[in-house]
């Protein structure tokens, strides 16, 4: 029963992206490029600057895509994270192609898109993407470090309110992220983790929290250690 159910699913998937908008959309100062779309597909949206890409960036993706069943996930290289010190950050562009370097999947897309946008702000950003993008189930993927800063991000509650969002856990943060304040202010949309597959299709706010990854890799310590070899 479970191979028929995928094999009907993997064919509605072939025929949407088949279907699927490669095409600009248009806003007030010009055309959007998004990746491929349509409705009915589960992508997921996974952002941050990417400097550097590593290697938990893609493994975690690959756990969310598995256990929730995505269709696509869009790395989102944003211009700048405007909580975190942006100075000597690498080109925008560097960036997306040191992403595209790493994600190597098919069904992995690198994008630029919130600098396309001029989004500042997660909230604005997935706004526009739901606003644009009509049907498709977006699911937000996120760090367990970003959970337990989620309370100081713009408006995160009404980012829950916008899309289902998935936590993955990370050594050390995974320990105290639902603890802290948006983990609890939300506790009571969080799922049983058995359930995730359903996650992408219900209404929020919803959120799972995913083990299984526990990568101690950060592009912060990565920076670090990058900036240090370049002072001597």
């Amino acid at each position: 029963m479970k191979t028929v159910a995928a094999a009907s699913r993997g064919a509605r998937v072939l025929s949407a992206l088949n279907q699927a908008s490669h095409h600009p959309t248009r806003c007030a100062r010009g055309p959007i490029r998004l990746p491929p779309h349509a409705p009915g597909l589960r992508i997921g949206l996974f952002g941050g600057t990417f400097d550097p890409p590593h290697a938990a960036h893609r493994a975690a993706c690959l756990i969310a895509m598995r256990r929730l069943k995505l269709d696509r996930i869009w790395w989102m290289v944003t211009p700048g994270n405007p909580l975190k010190d942006t100075r000597g950050l690498a080109p925008l562009a560097q960036r997306i192609a040191a992403a595209r370097a790493l994600a190597r999947h098919p069904r992995i897309d690198v994008t630029g898109v919130e600098a396309e946008l001029r989004t500042r702000y997660t909230y604005d950003t997935v706004a526009q993407l739901v606003a644009r993008c009509p049907g498709v189930q977006f699911v937000w993927i996120m760090g367990a470090d970003n959970l337990r800063s989620f309370h100081r991000w713009q408006r995160w509650r009404e980012i829950a309110d916008l899309v289902p969002i998935a936590v993955i856990d990370r050594v050390g943060p995974s320990l105290y992220a639902t603890a802290g304040a948006a983990g609890q202010a939300l506790a009571r949309f969080r799922i049983k983790e058995s359930a995730a597959p359903s996650l992408a299709s219900r209404r929020p706010p919803r959120w799972v929290f995913l083990h299984g990854l526990k990568s101690p890799l950060s592009s912060t310590a990565l920076r670090a250690e990058r900036a240090k070899r370049s002072d001597r």
